[in-house]
């Protein structure tokens, strides 16, 4: 693996998918929104998308930076950058 290309890890952030149905993340800093068929994320290695259909955040914890959610997860998708001070950007292009 190109170091160069990745940049470096805390190695706080994991996901475990169990069945498609049950998603657990840690590693969270913020959920920028959700609703049934999308949630968005920021993380530790960036920002998440996961999305699906009839998607519930079961358990929400930012202390413990972790986060469960149930429903039928039909993809996982990560951007290059984390959202913070950029999300008024990437929110912006979405509305455009």
């Amino acid at each position: 693996m190109d170091e160069r290309k990745y940049p470096a890890s805390s190695g706080r952030h994991q996901i475990l998918l169990v069945q498609r149905e049950r998603l657990n993340v840690d590693g969270v800093l913020n959920v920028e929104s959700f609703d049934d068929r999308e949630i968005v994320l920021e993380t530790e290695e960036g920002g998440l998308f996961i999305r699906g259909e009839d998607l519930h955040i079961n358990e929400l914890n930012l202390e413990t930076s972790s986060l469960v959610v149930v429903g039928y997860i039909k993809t996982l998708e990560y951007t290059k950058d984390s959202f913070g001070q950029k999300s008024k950007g990437l929110f912006a292009k979405l509305f455009r």
